[in-house]
């Protein structure tokens, strides 16, 4: 019998007991689950016993976080959900090309569907979650609690379980309800991370402490990298301290890889950009005359306020034909060094040598470099000469922990793209741009599960056109209201995603209209999916819950409203296929049929009804790796039986499935 989809996300609790199985047979038992039917389970006895040496039992002291609310979220991470993404067109910019996705609902859930397709595939995450300032922060939780439906009577949740509580300095569980939202969500943000990624998260000191314990229990003490800081200009809101900065709190996936593979992260410096405009100006005004280029980069940084991110790269002032440079020092590291005689190429005495003696031990090699022009020579014999260190090749370097960048200047950028002061407080997307400059390259995903304004995305797009990468995002943002009182309310965005998604739109027709490097593929689309439920009719799930008379209304186990396409994305994420692969639709024997990439395709897919075997051997000449069909799509139960014998014969590597 064809094989049918499982149509809901990894059931994490099950996963984690076949890991412990492999380990440790012995403690892993069946028991009946609620639906009468055998399930895995742990015997924690069993294992308490082969962990006897390391067991922690009864109230002995141990090292840990805990709190209230902690085996609530890890319940929740692991819990399977009948939900989907639904994909809106009309939304979306260059819907079937692009390679960026704009997910709109609950970051827990996202995360859930999204764990087979990015598995391990995500270069670097960045969030900003809310902060917990003691006034009201929005998010679902989903929890089973006794007091739930208290919560909604009261007016705490709206009937779909969103929390709209305030939590304020004096609620005994302030850090409690912050912990637990954050907690599923990094646990389940984890496991998209490549061994080579890395997850940053913004905070304030409120809960920096705390996360620090927790980010440390999740991702491991030994993965953490840095706290950097970011000075963000001066605030006079306090009569003790005017706490100026936040943090950026990284953690690596895996830092004994980063190790063993000997990857260092770098960003370009600051100011380079203006450093060569004036040298380019100067050149046109004075050719080759190279000392007079010197004296007036010398005199253009002496004109630079103190501050100027160029004026930090000052001892780059020397020109020569090759570019700009700094004469660096010629001598053996640590001293000790060889001390042979170098002349002077224009009083032809011997030049003075350095203390440490020349950082070469070989004379020719000098003469090659000098020879080359390569060796910085005072104007008589009685400077020690240097070695030219050009400015081209020491743009790169190490990321600093603590910078400064005006907090104020990213809200005045964004009050010009938007047209207003649509948000409070936006990221700085040239922060994050020198984030993701450092630790990503090519088509690398960058995935921010807190969107918000979609900073992350704007600073992706910078990066891209700055250097040519393809690097992809992924942003998920609640469908929060925006408050009527609001600036972005009253220019007509009734949802923080319809905001956020203006923002990627004029962001990239704006970066697209400056100067942008030649090997970018100039992606500057999103497609747009939405959380919604499933596409399975309840009776998919909980076949036992419908009665005999019953049955022929659910002859269909698709919901009516849903369309072939939403069937498609959720089949993308059953199989764990890249949502974001090229799609097209064609007509084959009057029947819509939709191909996922290139051939060979990742996925042919058909929806329709009435299908019969000349259409299942006309798919099947494509020689897909995947093929599914509807389960009540075809003109009889023999061509269903048929469907797999005939991609055996056809096309025997392709995989066959139903819904």
């Amino acid at each position: 019998m064809m094989e049918k989809m499982k149509m809901h996300s990894p059931n994490f609790t099950q996963e984690n007991i076949a890991r412990i199985r492999e380990l440790f047979p012995s403690c892993v038992t069946e028991v009946q689950g609620e639906d009468g039917k055998p399930r895995l389970a742990v015997d924690f006895d069993q294992l308490r016993q082969e962990l006897s040496e390391s067991i922690v039992e009864g109230p002995q002291e141990r090292y840990h976080l805990n709190w209230p609310g902690k085996r609530e979220a890890l319940l929740t991470a692991n819990a399977p959900i009948a939900r989907t993404l639904r994909p809106c067109r009309e939304e979306s910019v260059d819907f079937d090309t692009t390679k960026n996705l704009f997910i709109e609902g609950d970051n827990l859930e996202a995360l859930k569907l999204l764990q087979e397709t990015y598995l391990g595939k995500v270069k670097m995450i960045y969030i900003d979650p809310p902060y917990n300032t003691g006034k009201d922060f929005i998010y679902r939780d989903n929890f089973a609690s006794s007091q739930t439906t208290h919560e909604i009577s009261s007016g705490e949740r709206t009937e779909e379980g969103t929390r709209l509580v305030a939590n304020p300095e004096g609620n005994g569980r302030f850090h409690s309800n912050w912990l637990t939202m954050i907690a599923s969500r990094l646990r389940l943000s984890k496991n998209l991370l490549t061994q080579d990624g890395a997850i940053f998260v913004s905070c304030d000191e409120g809960e920096h402490p705390r996360l620090r314990l927790l980010m440390d229990e999740i991702f491991g003490q030994a993965n953490f990298v840095s706290d950097m800081v970011w000075a963000a200009g001066r605030k006079n809101d306090s009569r003790l301290i005017s706490v100026s900065h936040e943090y950026i709190v990284c953690y690596a996936s895996n830092i004994q890889h980063l190790r063993e593979n000997q990857v260092t992260w770098r960003q370009r410096k600051k100011g380079l950009d203006e450093i060569y405009a004036q040298y380019e100006r100067l050149k046109r005004q004075h050719g080759q005359d190279y000392k007079a280029m010197t004296e007036g980069m010398k005199e253009w940084y002496r004109s630079l306020a103190d501050g100027h991110p160029s004026k930090s790269h000052k001892h780059y002032a020397h020109v020569d034909a090759r570019g700009i440079y700094f004469p660096d020092n010629i001598s053996w590291p640590g001293g000790g060094g060889p001390k042979y005689e170098v002349l002077h190429p224009v009083t032809k005495k011997p030049v003075k040598v350095p203390s440490r003696g020349w950082m070469t031990s070989d004379p020719k090699r000098m003469q090659e470099w000098i020879a080359d022009n390569r060796v910085h020579f005072g104007d008589d014999e009685n400077a020690v000469p240097c070695i030219k260190s050009y400015l081209k090749n020491k743009e790169q370097q190490t990321p600093y922990s603590v910078f400064y960048q005006d907090g104020r200047a990213a809200s005045k950028r964004l009050r010009t793209l938007m047209d207003g002061d649509l948000f409070d407080f936006p990221k700085d997307e040239l922060v994050l741009q020198e984030v993701v400059e450092m630790l990503t390259e090519g088509d690398d995903i960058v995935v921010d599960f807190f969107a918000g304004s979609s900073t992350t995305a704007h600073s992706v797009m910078l990066q891209n056109a700055a250097d040519g990468g393809n690097r992809r995002f992924v942003m998920v943002q609640l469908d929060e209201k925006t408050n009527k009182e609001s600036a972005a309310f009253q220019a007509g965005f009734k949802t923080i995603p319809e905001v956020s998604r203006e923002r990627i739109r004029r962001a990239g027709k704006r970066i697209l209209e400056g100067e942008c490097h030649e090997g970018w593929n100039k992606d500057i689309g999103f497609r747009m999916l939405k959380v919604d439920s499933s596409n399975m009719a309840d009776v998919y799930y909980t076949p036992d819950a419908i009665e005999q008379v019953q049955l022929k209304i659910f002859t269909d186990n698709i919901k009516s409203d849903r369309k072939p396409e939403d069937l498609l994305f959720q089949v993308l994420l059953d199989w764990g296929v890249d949502l974001s692969l090229p799609l097209r639709k064609e007509t084959i024997q009057g029947k819509a049929v939709f191909f996922v990439n290139q051939p060979p395709y990742d996925l042919v897919a058909c929806f329709d009804t009435g299908v019969n075997e000349d259409l299942v051997k006309e798919l099947a000449k494509f020689e897909p790796l995947r093929v599914v069909f509807r389960d009540t799509g075809f003109v009889s139960d023999a061509v269903k039986i048929n469907v797999e014998q005939i991609f055996k014969q056809m096309s025997p590597h392709t995989e066959v499935r139903s819904i």
